[in-house]
């Protein structure tokens, strides 16, 4: 299979050139693997600024539109590159994404899938990586604020107050930056992330499992537990993701599977770079969802 540069002299010179070539390697992957595939892919990348980038509920239209026409029975492969987002908006795909392909859903990860993007992948029944992928902390944000760091701030505030007013100028207008309850949601996120982590993975990757619970309750901690991660960009690596029991495949122990996910990688962050997309939902049949970035 091609890499970059090959793809890209592939695009230049095919009629219809970037569709046609993405498509291509998409179907290819789906053949191969026998399953239906949907390749979920964000221009954050490429274009830090701009909006839609995100995992929000708009997604859902677009999966609707992309799986229709599939052989649901077959089962799905979902590529996933994303930053993450909305933990809500990643409950609703996951749960319809599962009702259509009855759980038989595995979950590929190319290079990486953040935040709500590792949420979903831990709703698979296994996760293919490579030494390259890297999934991430489950902590969400609000406006790119990690909830984490919300809950930090007001405990801070709390301790220094209870001794001492000198600061209750400095704090009334940190803490001013936030609407009434803000505090409170933010601390529901956090909750409801290592909650639907904890219940898609007794319900589907682990569900045969008679140790289950344990192990679960690690990999949740690992995942959601700020203590461990510091950042939330921070990247977790295939080695790690094993070493805290998630079900990972790897890559590498099959060539020509990792040769055709990576020419579909390759295919669609040169279609990220090349226009004003950022992002693109789209199915093994053809059917695509795309934001186009709006200036």
């Amino acid at each position: 299979m091609p890499g970059w540069d090959e793809i890209m002299a592939e695009i230049k010179n095919t009629p219809n050139n970037i569709d046609y070539v993405r498509r291509s390697y998409l179907c290819k992957l789906s053949k191969y693997t026998n399953r239906d595939t949907i390749a979920y892919y964000s221009g954050w990348l490429e274009n830090p600024q701009a909006h839609n980038v995100d995992i929000n509920d708009s997604d859902m239209e677009g999966f609707m539109n992309v799986i229709k026409g599939l052989e649901c029975n077959k089962g799905l492969d979902l590529i996933l590159h994303t930053p993450g987002g909305s933990p809500e908006a990643a409950e609703a795909i996951v749960h319809y994404i599962r009702k259509k392909f009855n759980n038989d859903v595995r979950i590929i990860v190319p290079q990486l899938a953040m935040s709500a993007g590792t949420m979903i992948a831990c709703s698979g029944k296994s996760i293919i990586m490579g030494k390259h992928s890297s999934l991430g902390p489950i902590d969400p944000q609000f406006n790119g604020i990690p909830c984490y760091n919300i809950k930090d701030e007001f405990q801070k505030a709390k301790e220094e107050l209870s001794n001492t007013q000198d600061n209750i100028a400095y704090w009334s207008i940190l803490l001013n930056r936030y609407p009434p309850a803000f505090l409170k949601t933010a601390l529901d996120a956090i909750e409801l992330s290592s909650l639907l982590v904890r219940e898609w993975l007794e319900s589907c990757m682990f569900s045969d499992d008679q140790e289950k619970d344990e192990k679960i309750e690690h990999i949740v901690q690992c995942l959601n537990e700020h203590n461990n991660s510091k950042l939330h960009g921070r990247h977790f690596s295939i080695d790690y993701c094993k070493d805290i029991g998630l079900k990972i495949e790897e890559m590498e122990e099959n060539k020509q599977l990792q040769d055709l996910i990576l020419s579909v990688h390759h295919s669609y962050i040169a279609t990220l770079n090349m226009g004003n997309i950022v992002k693109i939902i789209e199915s093994s049949n053809g059917k695509a969802y795309i934001n186009i970035l709006q200036k």
